[in-house]
């Protein structure tokens, strides 16, 4: 699965997601001084997300710091330390949940919730 993301400051967006997160860059078009679409994969190969600048001319733009995503990861105690080290704000804190998911959830600096746990789906 590949959800999409619109940023005001999708280039200042792609340089927190690497740095924060951990995502790699694959792809990145620009248009001018906006970014037109740019791929970024998730480093276990399981997916990634899509993104690009605000366009309020576009009829599939989304609002900017409206998403909400989950992303599995086997070591969430280093990368809750590795998001708050690049500016991430704690949304909730690290912590076991009876089904057996170790998450935390952070917001990025436009916004969007971002939350990394151990639980891959049933």
């Amino acid at each position: 699965m590949w959800p999409c993301l619109s940023y005001r400051d999708a280039r200042a967006a792609i340089r927190f997601l690497v740095d924060a997160f951990g995502f790699v860059e694959r792809a990145c078009y620009t248009a001018g001084d906006a970014v037109a679409h740019a791929e970024l994969a998730w480093p276990s190969g399981a997916g990634g997300i899509m993104l690009g600048s605000a366009d309020a001319t576009s009829d599939i733009d989304r609002p900017t710091g409206a998403g909400l995503l989950y992303v599995v990861t086997d070591a969430p105690d280093a990368l809750l330390a590795r998001a708050t080290a690049a500016g991430a704000e704690v949304v909730r804190d690290i912590k076991d949940e009876d089904y057996g998911n170790r998450t935390f959830t952070v917001r990025d600096p436009e916004g969007n919730l971002w939350s990394f746990g151990t639980y891959p789906g049933s």
